[in-house]
Parts: structure tokens; sequence; C-alpha cells
């Protein structure tokens, strides 16, 4: 406990120092505003989905690059500069954290080395661990999101993939599997190197992984986070979200979770998810000045959820109209009657611009039999914009369209190990069937006793022969 605190005072010490005489170098007054400067020039860079006709034009943002996409679907809202490669910061850690859980259970405990807690910079983001501490993942996790503590994500990096290096590995191959083209992942932290890099989009397809995790969302939602002693880390502090969304500095609601960063290289970065309007939104934010990139993210958020809304396919799709097609029908009803063999998938949705409607947009339709239930997939677009998808999927629902009981069960009882092994049967036919086997049965007695009456009047025929023959050799021996 003694080298905790001896350990602090001197970070403390050596940070007021550093403090003190850069306030004392004209430099950085100039420094900052060439910073301000140059977010000033980034404004001007392109917006690319302000360039799609009649989409709704999007803010003008200091970022270097930003995306607002919605996690469910892929759709694109809003683009900028966002496959450039440029560097995460801290918001590395989403990705780290998402292994994490993948790969351990919240109960283990992780172990800190010596390489994880002092083979870092001496002035980098920590909670204050010491060699042989430990904490449960679980805590680990409010560590690397809250505190975005560099020594809690070497440990967790060290517990899951056997050393930093190897785990860094892990996390570029998870990019890759996600869809991430321009992902490289040297550490598990985020401080600067140059191999160590993403893009705003691949940021984005590793965000919507994770706040598909309903532990990972609520740890990023998270304000603060009080860490009491035990008898392996015997410190009692509580550690404050930095993210301004998160923690009520800046209030919006419906706000999901998000993770900031920052190195002197990054600049500013910040990745947040909202939910509104049955949209999930991902807002990116990389390379900009504080706070802006706070404001930035609120504006996008305004901008995604007041100029676009979903729309269901299945209950507007008319090109694609497969009740009306004989081809695809099958006996769903005892009675005889049909039913589609497949259908549009019900929870599909497209993504639109509140100025247009669901028959401006344009599809295509490709077959796939990667996955079982599905045998095609539909891609919409809007002037060349995917806005969404939907599937065709095979007819799973066996319910009958009559009652025999009133009193029986109407709920479906088919298990889910059985889906797609229903056999319908057409009562009417089954009737048939039995009726010609009946008739086949009927005529085969029919022709039996035929055949047995015909044999039989046959022997009474030479039997009667028989007995007249014998009857007249009697008389002729009676002469």
């Amino acid at each position: 406990m003694f080298f905790s605190k001896k350990k602090a005072f001197i970070l403390i010490f050596l940070v007021t120092i550093h403090s003190f005489f850069s306030t004392l170098l004209p430099v950085n007054a100039a420094s900052l505003e060439e910073l301000q400067n140059e977010a000033e020039a980034r404004k001007l860079i392109p917006i690319e989905t302000n360039s799609i006709e009649n989409w709704p034009p999007g803010p003008a943002i200091g970022a270097e690059a930003a995306i607002l996409m919605d996690a469910n679907t892929g759709v694109i809202l809003y683009a900028k500069n966002i496959d450039q490669p440029l560097f995460p910061a801290s918001t590395t850690k989403l990705m780290t954290c998402l292994l994490a859980v993948e790969h351990a259970s919240l109960n283990d405990m992780i172990p800190f080395s010596n390489d994880a807690v002092f083979g870092l910079e001496w002035d980098s983001s920590n909670i204050g661990m010491d060699v042989g501490q430990s904490l449960s993942l679980e805590e680990a996790l409010y560590g690397i999101l809250i505190g975005s503590a560099n020594e809690v994500a070497n440990a967790v990096a060290e517990y899951v993939g056997g050393s930093m290096d190897e785990f860094a590995i892990m996390m570029t191959e998870k990019a890759r599997e996600l869809g991430c083209k321009n992902t490289n992942f040297t550490n598990a932290h985020g401080l600067h190197d140059d191999d160590h890099y993403t893009t705003a989009y691949d940021l984005a397809l590793i965000a919507s992984a994770f706040f598909q995790n309903e532990l990972l969302s609520k740890v990023a939602n998270t304000d603060s986070y009080h860490f009491m002693p035990t008898p392996t880390q015997p410190d009692d502090f509580i550690k404050r979200n930095k993210h301004r969304l998160v923690n009520g500095e800046i209030e919006y609601e419906n706000i999901i979770g998000g993770k900031t960063g920052y190195t002197s290289t990054a600049r500013q970065t910040l990745v947040t998810c909202a939910e509104e309007n049955n949209m999930k939104l991902i807002c990116v934010i990389l390379k900009e000045e504080s706070p802006e990139q706070f404001n930035d993210t609120v504006k996008l958020f305004d901008y995604g959820f007041s100029n676009f809304q979903t729309a269901n396919v299945a209950e507007h799709e008319t090109r694609y109209n497969i009740e009306n097609s004989s081809f695809f029908q099958t006996g769903n009803d005892v009675f005889g009657d049909s039913s589609p063999l497949l259908n549009l998938n019900s929870s599909s949705y497209v993504i639109l611009p509140k100025t247009i409607e669901f028959a401006d947009l344009a599809s295509d339709i490709s077959y796939q039999d990667e996955n079982a239930q599905s045998v095609a997939e539909i891609n919409y677009y809007y002037h060349g914009a995917f806005v969404g998808q939907a599937t065709i999927d095979f007819a799973t629902d066996s319910r009958s369209t009559y009652d025999f009981d009133p009193h029986l069960p109407t709920e479906d009882v088919t298990s889910e190990a059985d889906a797609g092994k229903v056999i319908f049967v057409n009562i009417i036919n089954v009737i048939l069937i039995l009726l010609g086997v009946a008739a086949l049965i009927i005529l085969f007695f029919v022709i039996r006793a035929f055949i047995i009456n015909y044999q039989f009047n046959r022997r009474r025929s030479r039997r009667r022969v028989i007995l007249r023959k014998r009857r007249r050799t009697n008389r002729f021996r009676d002469f």
C-alpha cells in the first residue's frame, strides 16, 4: 500500500512540474492556435454523402474523419473521409474488451505483471494497479472502459492472448472477421504507434459488434464506477467516465454508451452509440479538438434522427410479390388451401431519407446457399447508396387456418429443432388415396369370388357327367 501511495505521489509531482513549465512556453499558445486553425480547415473536407442526389445535407464538422452508421443494417447516413487510415487512440479499447468477453469469463482473475504495469509511458492513463495485484475480468472491463486504464488493457491482453503481441495479432484478425480492410493493431491500449491505425468505417464496424453485447454496452454506458478493496487489490477509489454524453455533462437521450480517446498525434477521438426511432446509430469521430468531438457527435445524431426513418420491407415491397406466384405455393391447410413456400423476412427494413418513399428505391437480388433458412437477398439502393437489405426465407409457419376445437391451444408447439422438418398434409388428397385403395381391395375380392364360383360350377358339371356315365355302365351290366 505504501508503494502505491509513493508511486502516485511521484506521478502527481512529475505531472505538476510538466504542466507548470508547459504553461511558460509560448510555443504552446501558438500550437493551440495552429490546432484550431487546422480544425477549421478540416471543415472543408468533402462530405461524401452530400454528393448523393436528394440526400439530406450533413453538417460541416472539424473532424478529419467521421461516420454515422446504423449498427443493425450497416447503412451509412453520414460519411466524411471514412476510409482514411488514422490513429484511434483509446477507442482501440473497444476491440480489447470485445475480445476479452469472447475468450474469458467475468470471474476470471486478471494478474498484473511487471510488463503490464511498467511497459507504458509514465504519464499514460491508468488506475494505479501494482505488480502482483489482480482484478476480476468484470472489474477490468470497468477499468478499461471507464478509467481508460492502459495497464489494465495490457494485463487483459497478456491473460487472453498469452502475450501482448499475440493479443494484438488476435485484434487484427478479429477486425478482418468483422469486415475491416484498413485496420492494424499493435497494442491493446491505443498509445501511439505508426503501425497502429484504423478508419472511421472500420471503427464503426468494430463498435457495431461491441454494442451488440449487452454487458459491454452496460459498462460503456456507466458514468462512474467504485472499485472496492479486495484481497487482491487493496485500494478504494472511484473512476468517472470522461465521455460527456455518458456522464451527463452534455444531456442527450437514448445514449447506449461510448469510448473516448486521445494522444497528441491522434488528437481527440470518440465513439458513441445512441438508439431512437428504431435506429441504432454509431457515431465515430477521428482527429478533432476538444470539446468539439462531443459537439460533432451531437450534431451527427441530431442529423440522423431528424432526417431519416425506417421502412419495413415486407410491408412496402411489391416488385417481389411471392404470394401471387403459384410456383412458390405449398399446401399448408388440411382442406387444400395454399400458402407461400417462401416469404420476405418480416423484420427486414431499410433506412430512408424522410423526403423519399420506398418506391423510389432501386434493388437487385442475389441467390445464396450460405444460410439454410434463406434462399436470396434483396439489396436496396437510393442513387447508388446502400439503404438496407431483406432476405427471402423458407416459410416456417405451420399453423392451420381453421379451428377443430376452440378449447385446444393455438400456439405453435413446433420446437426449434424441428423447424424445417414440418410436413404439410392435404387431407383431401389423403381421402382420395384411401378411397382408391378401398376400391382396389373391393375389386380384388369381387374378382376372386367370381373365379372361385366359376371353378366350383365346372367341378359340379364334371361330376354330373361322371355320374351319368356310371349309371349307363350299370344298366348295361344288368342286362
